[in-house]
Formats: C-alpha cells, structure tokens, sequence
C-alpha cells in the first residue's frame, strides 16, 4: 500500500515544527468553539479539531453536539483559516463531514477495532481526496489496525495517515492508555509513507504527561500531534484532565527539541558504529542464552514426563519472576520490563515442555 497524498501535503507545507491537531475534546457551544479557535490562530496549529458525536463508554455523560456543532466548525474555518477535523463513527456521520465540508475525518479506536463499522464508512466516502486518519484499535492488534487503514485504501481513499493514541491494558500504569511504542514503530516500518501523529492527551489522561510523550513521539520521527486543548479545561464537558490551555500549548511547542534525523560528523558516525557493534554482540551473546536456557528447559520436560508431573509449576514461576524482578531493579530496569521479558521467556518455555510431553 502506497500513500504519498497525506505525506505530500505534508512536505509542502514546509512547516519548521511538527504537525499540530488541536482543539476541544468536545464542541461544546458555538462560542466556545470560536473562543478556542481564535486562541490558537496564532500558535503552531495548523487543524482544529473537536468532537462533534463523542462515543462515552456509558450512556448519560455528554455525547456531542452532533450535526448542530457542523456549521461551528465551519465558522472556525471561516474566521481563522484553520482547517478542521471531527471524528466519526458511522456512514451518516461521514456523509454529514463531507456535506459540511470538513477537511480531516478520523476514526476512533472504538471504531477501528469493528471491521463492519470501519467497512461501512470506508463505502460511504470512496474515493474521497479527504484527509483520513485512522487511530489504532483500543487493544494492542497490529493486524487489526492495518486492515482498518487498507480497507479505506481499498475504497480509493488515498489520502490517509494513522493516530498513535495508546492501549486499553488492565494493568496499572501511569497511563490512561499504555503506549507500547513498538506497535506504532512496526506500521512505520511496514508503511513507511504513512504519516502517524501521536495523541499524547489520550495516553495520558492527564496534562501533566502531555510534555514528555510528546517528545518521546517526535524522538520516535512522528509527523505531528493531535492535543487536546480548552480555554477553560476544568470546566470542560468531557475529559477535563487531559485537556490544556492555548497558552500551555505554545509552551509545549516553544520547549519540544527536533532531533535531527541522522548523524552528521564522520567521528559521530564511527562512535554510533563502535556502539552498534557492541549491542550486536550483546544480542548474539542473548540469543545464545535463550538457546541454552530452553535446551534446559527441555530437560526438565523430560524429566516431568518420565514422571508423569504437569508442566506448569506456579510457585516456582512466582519465584523466578519476583527474584528477576528484584535483581532487574537492581541494575536499574523497570518491573513493567522485566516481567515482559520473563512471562514471554516463560511462555515459551511453556511451548517447549508441552510439545516434549505431548509429543
């Protein structure tokens, strides 16, 4: 799958900064919509987005002004020149963005995880030259994330780049929604062309993270961010932690460093080499030791065959997982590291032990 539109449009700007999405979590009122519009005329933002339907996990919270909120945006576009974006949902939202004349559409992560929902408003706008943004499904599916992108791209919409807006985990975190930057490294590296923008005020869930995964976003190449952005945020109708004033805004953008995209001295460049060469030999030095561990394993497989003994044993996992977790903070490595490492390395132990007993 090609997309050069998005990216294109992109690079003609020409713009000095990464791209800027922001906005209201909600359309709120016309006044309001306009207020905040009119404040941010004059930031780095380049699209003014607010949630005209809002799907709330549940029924009576505010859910969106809907079709009255279309002409506001249409005002804001008027007034300040600023392009527009909205969410949606459904094919009547979709055809109600293109008759309104919206400029961006995006498509939620409580969308994009339906196949039927994503289908059906990829037939209601085909071959639109909209810009379509498509965020990654609330759980962590690769998959599920890049079918909803190539169904629209099947479709005839050209136009398309994604949003990066964090993971549903049951886990505590310090996130609303855990980044697991990988995932959006992998469709980069599958769809190179494909502008991502990262929404740091949903991984967050508060403003207070917005800084820092903002400039994780831009160190990890992003093309822009999407931020949530109120004149009066503790007031707001939905999401009112996560949101920041204008005037936050302009600091955030002030203070984000843009990393150059490579080395440049040839005495830089032979130091990256030196080092690269050192984690080569690391990684060869791991996967030598994975090999051994898991022909250990298999041993234990067999024994635990011969006498007739099941292969999961819970208390001397726990105790495998607690003392690497405790010499892991030791050396300076997180929990959340550690445990993924080792409940993946014990999952496939696992693997090897069933396949000996079974086999």
């Amino acid at each position: 799958m090609e997309n050069k539109n998005f990216r294109t449009w992109l690079d003609d700007m020409q713009l000095d900064h990464p791209l800027v999405i922001a906005g209201p979590c909600s359309a709120e009122s016309e006044e309001q919509v306009l207020e905040v519009a009119h404040e941010l005329k004059n930031t780095d933002t380049t699209v003014f987005r607010a949630g005209v339907w809002k799907p709330r996990t549940r029924p009576g919270n505010f859910e969106g002004n809907g079709v009255k909120a279309l002409p506001w945006l249409q005002k804001v576009k008027e007034e300040t020149g600023l392009l527009t974006a909205i969410e949606i949902a459904n094919a009547q939202h979709a055809k109600l963005a293109l008759e309104f004349d919206i400029d961006i559409l995006w498509i939620g992560a409580r969308t994009a995880v339906n196949p039927f929902a994503v289908q059906e408003i990829a037939e209601a706008i085909q071959s639109t030259d909209k810009i379509v943004l498509v965020k990654n499904p609330i759980n962590p599916d690769l998959d599920l994330w890049i079918g909803a992108i190539e169904r629209f791209h099947k479709m005839g919409v050209t136009n398309l780049g994604a949003i990066h807006r964090g993971f549903s985990s049951f886990r505590k975190s310090q996130y609303r929604n855990i980044p697991s930057w990988q995932i959006p490294i992998d469709l980069k590296s599958k769809y190179p062309t494909l502008p991502i923008i990262n929404d740091p005020s949903h991984i967050c869930g508060n403003r207070e993270g917005i800084f820092d995964v903002s400039q994780t976003a831009l160190d990890l190449k992003f093309d822009g961010l999407m931020i949530e952005t109120h004149c009066n945020p503790d007031e707001a109708w939905s999401d009112a932690k996560q949101q920041i004033k204008p005037v936050r805004l302009v600091e955030i953008m002030k203070d984000l460093r843009i990393r150059k995209p490579r080395f440049e001295k040839e005495e830089s460049i032979s130091k990256l080499n030196a080092f690269r060469k050192e984690i080569n030999a690391k990684d060869d030095q791991l996967l030598e030791t994975l090999a051994e561990r898991m022909q250990i394993v298999e041993n234990i497989g067999k024994a635990k065959k011969e006498r007739n003994v099941a292969v999961l044993q819970n208390t001397r996992w726990q105790e495998i997982l607690q003392n690497m977790v405790e010499k892991g903070e030791e050396q300076g490595l997180t929990k959340e590291f550690i445990e993924k490492i080792f409940k993946a390395i014990h999952q496939e132990s696992i693997a090897h032990q069933e396949k000996i007993i079974n086999g």
